[in-house]
């Protein structure tokens, strides 16, 4: 039963190889589309819903700023995924089930490990990494 468990695996990955991996230009319209209410267009924080939240949604732009300049991908891809949700105080983010769709690509969160990764959720990560502002 492993085996088959291992061979679906290395399968999934191999399938993913060959595709183009997204980058932040094709996670824009992700976004603007799942964030930008909250978060604002420029991902500072000042989007429409904003004002009316008890708690104001992150400053996206300030991610590496906040862990030595480096952008923790990894603990980004988990809060972005819904994994981390239960470290959030508050309502935290709403559930974008449709991100979950889709091909995936071999993705990299900084372990060194390609792990298939729904494409939408790597190319929303790649746009939010593309808006931190450097030191």
């Amino acid at each position: 039963m492993r085996n088959w468990i291992y061979l679906g695996a290395a399968l999934a990955l191999a399938g993913c190889v060959e595709t183009e991996m997204p980058v932040a230009g094709d996670g824009r319209a992700l976004f603007m589309e799942n964030c930008a209410v909250c978060h604002g267009a420029s991902g500072v924080g000042d989007g429409e819903f904003a004002r009316a939240m008890a708690k104001p949604p992150k400053n996206l732009t300030l991610i590496a700023l906040r862990h030595g300049d480096e952008f923790p991908r990894a603990k980004v891809m988990s809060i972005i995924d819904g994994y981390a949700k239960s470290d959030l105080d508050g309502p935290g983010m709403p559930e974008f089930g449709d991100l979950l769709n889709g091909d995936l690509v071999p993705f990299d969160s900084g372990d060194g490990r390609l792990t298939p990764t729904p494409r939408k959720l790597v190319a929303l990560l790649e746009y939010i990494e593309s808006l931190q502002k450097a030191r």
